[in-house]
């Protein structure tokens, strides 16, 4: 009687199962052999090593490092990452693909994944030859990981008025403050962090390359979440933390600078997680309505259903095209690029999560049992409408270009 029931795994295997079917869902449409290939490889991946787990790793909050390790070696552990250091030297349209492809198995730490990739990608084009050949390499391996260190218990929207300070000592910073939210923070080895090192606004910070076990180097208690419990958050603290000069990425003043490029991506990067979480979703609503029946017929004969599973499988693909267009401008630089990053993280993050939503609901009282994934994609995409910068703030950046002139 209880066929129906879609356990965890059932997502990325619903995927998988109609990856050769001709679709207007089909997520492979438009995409060379190459990117099918990395996209099959993400989805087989996704399948086997994580969407079985998704809801353990979610109810016991374990950090999947063993798994995320296998990931890495697939390549997806400096997915955009030059290849003499590591990297898969792939393109953003590549990564976003992949990231959307493994959403489908645990969006939770799929998100983690791309903030550490992030990082990476921070060390590889903004680091010396020194710096990327001791960091990068055992960041793309996942021997060791990542976390970006911006935001402060007061400056989450308003990033450039950080108050963590880095005063010059001889050949080393001392740096003082803390940051808020941190992805990994306490189960992580190499954070990047964001600090002042001169005057007010975002001309006056830099970049440091913080490694676990430093002196003054601590972490707050792991926050309890709504989501992403497949990866911990915690507070990072510095007090008297002596970090060497020679961990400074780029000149002094150019962190935020550094910030905000990496976050183009990182926006692009969730936005893709979205997608993947919001794919599961519409497939899982799919099966539902074909096997659960009331008033004696299948929900698929009720009309009203039937419209806003075209709506979700509607958004859903506007939302993918918007997404790879922003990564396409990313990849060629165009001047447009940061804005139409802004514009994809917002439509696709706030679309993905109404669908997943409009998915739970489908399932009725079901949808609202922790033995339904659905449950758990409606609760790790939330945020990806807060951080990233907020959905408001990419309004902001939006309106901002529109009216410039």
């Amino acid at each position: 009687a209880m066929a129906w029931r879609a356990a965890p795994r059932a997502a990325a295997r619903l995927l998988l199962g109609r990856r050769g079917i001709a679709s207007c869902l089909d997520p492979s449409t438009g995409l060379t052999e190459d990117q099918k290939e990395f996209q099959k490889v993400a989805l087989d991946f996704a399948a086997k090593e994580m969407a079985p787990y998704m809801a353990e790793w979610d109810e016991k909050e374990i950090f999947p490092v063993e798994t995320m390790r296998k990931a890495a070696q697939l390549g997806f552990g400096g997915i955009y990452v030059k290849p003499d250091v590591g990297g898969s030297g792939l393109s953003r349209l590549d990564t976003s693909i992949i990231f959307e492809a493994l959403s489908t198995g645990c969006t939770s730490t799929t998100a983690y994944m791309s903030i550490h990739n992030m990082c990476v990608w921070m060390i590889d084009t903004f680091g010396n030859e020194e710096q990327r050949r001791r960091f990068c390499p055992s960041l793309c391996s996942m021997e060791k990981f990542a976390s970006y260190c911006l935001t402060e218990p007061g400056s989450g929207s308003d990033a450039a008025s950080l108050l963590t300070s880095a005063q010059r000592k001889g050949d080393t910073y001392v740096l003082n403050g803390s940051k808020a939210f941190i992805s990994g923070g306490g189960d992580t080895d190499v954070y990047v962090v964001m600090c002042r090192t001169g005057g007010p606004g975002p001309k006056g910070i830099s970049c440091l390359v913080l490694e676990k076990g430093m002196p003054g180097l601590s972490f707050g208690k792991k926050e309890k979440k709504v989501g992403w419990n497949s990866q911990p958050t915690r507070a990072v603290i510095f007090e008297d933390c002596v970090v060497p000069v020679g961990n400074r990425l780029g000149a002094e003043g150019q962190g935020f600078s550094i910030a905000m490029q990496g976050l183009n991506g990182g926006r692009i990067n969730i936005a893709s997680c979205s997608l993947g979480a919001a794919h599961a979703s519409v497939l899982l609503a799919q099966e539902h309505l074909t096997v659960r029946k009331q008033f004696g017929e299948p929900l698929a004969n009720n009309q009203y259903l039937q419209f806003r599973l075209a709506e979700m499988a509607t958004r859903l693909v506007a939302a993918r095209l918007m997404v790879r267009n922003a990564a396409r401008a990313l990849q060629d630089g165009r001047e447009d690029a940061a804005v139409l990053c802004s514009m994809a993280k917002l439509f696709a993050t706030d679309e993905c999560f109404g669908i997943c939503n409009q998915a739970l609901q489908m399932h009725g009282g079901y949808g609202y049992l922790k033995d339904y994934a659905v449950q758990q994609f409606v609760r790790d995409i939330r945020v990806h409408q807060i951080l990233e910068g907020t959905n408001e703030v990419m309004r902001m950046i939006v309106a901002r270009n529109l009216l410039q002139g």
